[in-house]
């Protein structure tokens, strides 16, 4: 490979964040290379009805709107590797990004490799992912209006969870596997207080069940006598954690203890200069798509500062043209536009 096959950006990751980069990032003229990995588009992919995204009025399927996302960004030369990257070096510049045998250089690189919700493991739960098992409440609570629901966890998360489902449904299980919880007291004390909420402590869910591809309940053992109890539920919430996906990277970025990235206050650039990290991998509070968006805009903009502050013109970053699509046959010739003023030219 030559100084010549040096791209200004390469993005890791295809979610939210690592689409939307690589939007802002092809209109910048950076010539992003999105490697998006085989199970690109992120959690959306097992989501079914998405309502709280803005600008989809009627609401639309997770895995559709990732499409959307993705042809968005094609559509202003975003170049797209559907392959998973097994290593990276951020020791030095040009950065390399290794997939398979192949290795690509990049001036800069931004991290949206986006986090996995921990699952139960077993077979009904992935059957009915996205017809009524769920890893978020804040995103799927109201299809559950005036339903009987159950939360699978011990700790904040499940505790939160329970709480904001009990603004729709008409009861809320809480299933955990121990009798103490790792709740923090507070949590805890909310969720008892809330007579919405019941506690069924030291069993699990062995199966969860449906007809009709949608969840009718779950089966859950008791981990003391073995017993069996079938739980109606309109729906399964798994509350059990998050992990970033984050492995490749821990090495040589600075993260918290359970692997998150840490950036800079106010900015997406982590210890490398040159590396910014956007997304669920910075996140592990919010975890929704539009908060994922916008740290990838962010992520995009301040790659793209950082590469014109070398070339000596930091302040044109922030006037600098931005790439119209091609205009349709029979349309007008697109437009650039500088700091909101339209200019009629070719691109």
């Amino acid at each position: 490979m030559t100084d010549n096959d040096t791209r200004d950006l390469i993005i890791i990751g295809g979610g939210p964040a690592g689409y939307t980069a690589a939007l802002y990032a092809a209109r910048a003229n950076l010539r992003p290379l999105v490697i998006e990995g085989v199970g690109w588009g992120g959690q959306l992919m097992i989501t079914s009805d998405v309502e709280n995204y803005p600008g989809y009025v009627e609401g639309i399927l997770g895995p559709e709107m990732m499409r959307d996302f993705r042809a968005q960004a094609e559509r202003f030369g975003a170049e797209y590797l559907t392959e998973d990257v097994t290593s990276v070096d951020f020791s030095e510049r040009p950065f390399r990004v290794v997939v398979g045998e192949d290795e690509y250089r990049a001036k800069a690189v931004i991290v949206a490799t986006g986090a996995s919700a921990r699952q139960l493991g077993i077979e009904s739960e992935r059957a009915l992912q996205g017809k009524g098992v769920s890893y978020c409440a804040v995103c799927d609570a109201f299809f559950f209006r005036d339903k009987e629901v159950v939360v699978v966890g011990g700790g904040d998360s499940a505790m939160e969870e329970a709480l904001f489902l009990t603004k729709f449904a008409t009861k809320v299980v809480v299933v955990h596997r121990r009798e103490e919880f790792r709740a923090s007291p507070i949590m805890l004390d909310r969720a008892r207080a809330n007579e919405k909420i019941e506690f069924i402590t030291n069993a699990v869910v062995d199966e969860v069940l449906g007809e009709e591809g949608r969840v009718t309940g779950v089966r859950i053992r008791d981990l003391n006598t073995g017993e069996t109890t079938d739980l109606p539920a309109g729906g399964l919430f798994v509350a059990v954690g998050h992990d970033p996906n984050t492995n490749l990277f821990l090495e040589q970025l600075q993260h918290d203890e359970p692997g998150y990235l840490i950036t800079q206050q106010g900015s997406t650039a982590t210890n490398i200069p040159g590396v910014f990290a956007a997304g669920d991998v910075v996140d592990h509070v919010y975890r929704q798509a539009v908060t994922a968006a916008g740290t990838g805009a962010m992520a995009a903009l301040d790659a793209e500062r950082f590469l014109a502050a070398e070339e000596g013109h930091e302040a044109t970053a922030l006037t600098a043209p931005r790439v119209e699509a091609e205009a349709p046959l029979g349309q007008p010739e697109p437009t650039r536009s500088i700091r909101g003023q339209p200019e009629r030219q070719k691109v």
